[in-house]
């Protein structure tokens, strides 16, 4: 079975054929200086020359696929997708209409827009149906897509995973604080019992004090106090 590379791009420089208008003769010019450049591989100047012929004709597809073409062997890829889907609206030969959207799925392939490039051979899959490089890649996007989606999808269980770690912190934090407020009441309880030891302490000294005073005075001898007569 034939292999096919995983992204190809049709580089082929559309040809102006004898369909041109007269009055175009102009644009015609500029577009076959821009193929000369193309193919020495002077993207810049052949850009430059097929801006040239859109001046000229600004609905003339073939010059904007060409420009997009030179525009994608640039990397400017945004500015060729805009050139693409001008010649897309554009081109009336189904073929050349095929290749254009080719093109635009090749580019977003390549930025991983899956979504972007799957529309993009289809479309050119329905102007030619025969395309089996384009067939290739439309399986391989929707295969990339897939897994693309697989891979941003959540975990569950990753999910429980730290559901339970927040569980578990729940209950580590519940534990500490039950073990604080134990450790405050015992505190509380240790300190009433101080005071308590404290107040019995010094009740007792001054019962001693006291107990000492009176022992003291009744070892002492008694006067007799002298009343005044009336």
């Amino acid at each position: 079975m034939k292999q096919y590379p995983i992204i190809s791009i049709i580089m082929l420089i559309l040809l102006l054929g004898g369909s041109i208008r007269t009055e175009a003769q102009s644009d015609r010019q500029f577009i076959r200086s821009g193929n000369r450049l193309y193919r020495q591989q002077n993207y810049a100047k052949a850009q430059a020359e097929y801006q040239k012929a859109l001046q000229k004709n600004a609905r003339n597809a073939q010059a904007h696929y060409n420009l997009g073409c030179a525009l994608m062997m640039q990397q400017k890829d945004s500015a060729a997708i805009e050139q693409y889907e001008q010649a897309g609206k554009l081109e009336t030969s189904a073929s050349r209409k095929a290749m254009v959207y080719h093109n635009i799925g090749v580019i977003c392939q390549g930025k991983r827009l899956y979504g972007e490039a799957i529309k993009a051979y289809e479309e050119s899959l329905r102007n030619n149906p025969n395309d089996n490089e384009t067939r290739y890649n439309l399986a391989l996007c929707k295969r990339l897509q897939k897994n693309q989606k697989q891979n941003q999808k959540p975990n569950p269980q990753n999910n429980k995973k730290n559901k339970n770690n927040k569980d578990k912190d729940k209950d580590k934090n519940q534990k500490q604080d039950q073990k604080n407020q134990q450790q405050q009441k015992q505190d509380q309880k240790q300190m009433s019992k101080d005071n308590a030891e404290q107040l019995l302490n010094a009740a007792m000294q001054e019962e001693q004090a006291t107990q000492q005073r009176l022992k003291k005075a009744m070892q002492q001898p008694r006067t007799r106090k002298l009343e005044k007569n009336w």
